[in-house]
C-alpha cells in the first residue's frame, strides 16, 4: 500500500484494463459477482471526488496530498441484491431472499477480494496501489456524484498510480 503517488505517471488504458480484468476473476459466493466498479480517471472527476469526500476548509495533510495525486481511483461497490437473487435459484438452498441466511455479508467480502486482486495487479504492472474507505458521512455525496445506485454499498476505493 502506497500513500504517495506521482501525478506525472499515468496509467494507460491497457494497464487499467488488465487490472480490472483481474478484479472480475475474484472468487464470489455462488458466482454471484455482486460487485461494480466505477473508474475515476479524469482530473476533473478526481477533483470532484476529493471535494465530495474531504473537508475543503481544512488544509490537506500529508496523506491526503499524497493520495490526491493518484491518477486513477476505482470505486468498489457491492450489490447485495445479486446475492439474494442468486441464492433463490434452483441450484441454491434458499426459497426466499432473506439476508438472515448470510452469517457474513459475502457481497462485501467478495468485493474486497476483487479490490485485493486490483492491488496485486497494480504491483505486477510496476505501479503502486492503496485501498481506503470513504467517510460514512460522505458516501451519499459520492453515490450522487458518480451515479452509484443507492442499493450498492461503497466498500472502498482503490487508488492506482
Amino acid at each position: 500500500m502506497v500513500r504517495r503517488f506521482d501525478p506525472a505517471r499515468s496509467v494507460t488504458a491497457d494497464v487499467l484494463g488488465r487490472i480490472l480484468e483481474l478484479a472480475v476473476r475474484a472468487p464470489s459466493a455462488g458466482f454471484s459477482q455482486g460487485w461494480d466498479f466505477v473508474v475515476v480517471r479524469s482530473q476533473d472527476d478526481r477533483e470532484a471526488y476529493w471535494a465530495a469526500t474531504t473537508d475543503t476548509d481544512t488544509p490537506a495533510d500529508a496523506w491526503l496530498r499524497g493520495v490526491c495525486a493518484a491518477p486513477v481511483l476505482i470505486l468498489c461497490c457491492s450489490d447485495k441484491e445479486r446475492y439474494l437473487d442468486r441464492y433463490t435459484e434452483p441450484d441454491k438452498p434458499w426459497p426466499d431472499r432473506s439476508d438472515t441466511h448470510w452469517p457474513v455479508p459475502y457481497w462485501d467480502v467478495d468485493t474486497g477480494m476483487a479490490a485485493m486482486l486490483m492491488l496485486l495487479g497494480a504491483v505486477d504492472e510496476g505501479l503502486g496501489g492503496l485501498f481506503f474507505g470513504v467517510p460514512e458521512e460522505r458516501v451519499t455525496a459520492v453515490h450522487e456524484l458518480f451515479g452509484v445506485p443507492a442499493t450498492h454499498h461503497l466498500v472502498g476505493v482503490v487508488a492506482v498510480g
